[in-house]
């Protein structure tokens, strides 16, 4: 199979639909009725349908993009789309799971939320947890993948460097993943003791 067979539409697979007004503001509230979105991400999508419409129907690619931004702008404005709020709530949910800062703002940047957004973002999230972000997550994803002093003491020692290297391809530095592998009371670190 050459590369021009893997291109041609599945025969079973429905056209896409030609792109209007209407069906990019009903495609976009179907969108953002089941994910949380920036405006660059809801941007992305919408944009991606008027490519696939202007391919299968000749929609031009321009008025498809002058409707993308009319719509973006007034769901901005009514504050369906807020990218503040996003970064906020992306940083925070990122940061329970256990997401370094380093990773955070790469998500972030990846949703097309600017370096300042996710500054502040980080900012507010240093307010509400404290000023050690990357030690939290850190405990927090080794509570989740039992790492370090959630495995159970028997297995500690053999698997330090498994657990150092999975919190440091997890974005962490050296000196978190040793403190939170090495803790003998992860509540202790998060005290200030450790």
């Amino acid at each position: 199979m050459n590369a021009a067979d893997k291109r041609t539409p599945d025969p079973a697979r429905k056209p896409p639909k030609r792109v209007t007004p209407q069906y990019l503001e009903n495609a976009a509230l179907h969108y953002l009725e089941r994910f949380a979105s920036s405006t660059a991400n809801l941007r992305r999508v919408l944009m991606r349908k008027v490519a696939r419409s202007a391919e299968a129907h000749g929609t031009d690619r321009e008025e498809g993009a002058r409707w993308v931004e009319e719509l973006l702008a007034r769901y901005v404005r009514s504050g369906l789309l807020n990218d503040e709020t996003y970064a906020r709530m992306r940083t925070e949910s990122l940061h329970r799971r256990g997401a370094s800062t380093r990773l955070i703002a790469q998500k972030l940047a990846g949703k097309g939320i600017g370096r300042d957004e996710a500054a502040r973002a980080l900012d507010s999230l240093r307010e509400d947890v404290g000023p050690d972000l990357d030690l939290s997550a850190a405990l927090a994803l080794a509570k989740r993948r039992r790492l370090g002093p959630y495995r159970r003491p028997d297995q500690r020692a053999a698997q330090r460097e498994k657990d150092m290297a999975a919190l440091g391809r997890a974005g962490f530095g050296y000196e978190i993943a040793r403190r939170v592998v090495d803790a003998d009371d992860p509540d202790e670190l998060l005290g200030g003791d450790g």
